[in-house]
């Protein structure tokens, strides 16, 4: 057994080394308020993902527990609105006490999750925390959130300027939400 977890832990070292890598590492806002990023966000945009294909109306909603981790519930419609709808509960922990800005997330029901928590790296957080962007060290992933289920375009493209100017990957964005002309 202390053999096969050696073995694991060294195969799950060698698979994200061989992660490909979308851009610099990302620098990540100064500082977040946890309790008030809390809450229920839609997601307008994101990278494709294993764990995102197909799914239109995602919503992620976060809610604070009493010892400091977060509560994580994804969900989400297969195919369209109409479709199936599929969730997953995880949790998070803040990483970098100093700004809250880097937590990591682990999911149960997802195998290996505890061992190699996902990145959750805070990178654009508007002052009144109505939009956040989200991504990882290699800016493999990229979520684009917003507090309600659809953004103004002018509001959406000046998001698209400041994550340009973060060098941010927008190569393989596509849009999830809805964009209001």
């Amino acid at each position: 057994m202390k053999h096969s977890l050696r073995a694991l832990a060294l195969a799950g070292v060698l698979i994200l080394a061989g992660c490909q890598s979308y851009g610099p590492v990302p620098e990540t806002v100064a500082s977040v308020d946890i309790n008030q990023y809390a809450g229920l966000w839609y997601e307008i945009a994101s990278n494709p993902q294993f764990f995102n294909e197909n799914l239109v109306g995602v919503t992620a909603e976060y809610t604070v527990r009493e010892d400091g981790t977060v509560k994580v519930v994804n969900r989400g419609f297969e195919g369209s609105l109409n479709g199936p709808q599929t969730s997953i509960e995880g949790s998070a922990r803040v990483v970098d006490a100093s700004t809250n800005s880097k937590l990591a997330v682990s999911f149960p029901s997802v195998p290996f999750s505890g061992l190699f928590p996902g990145e959750y790296w805070i990178v654009l957080l508007d002052e009144e925390y109505q939009y956040a962007v989200v991504t990882d060290s290699r800016q493999s992933s990229l979520f684009v959130l917003y507090r309600s289920g659809s953004i103004e375009r002018a509001d959406y493209d000046a998001i698209l300027a400041a994550l340009e100017a973060k060098n941010i990957d927008l190569s393989r964005l596509r849009v999830t939400g809805t964009i209001v002309e």
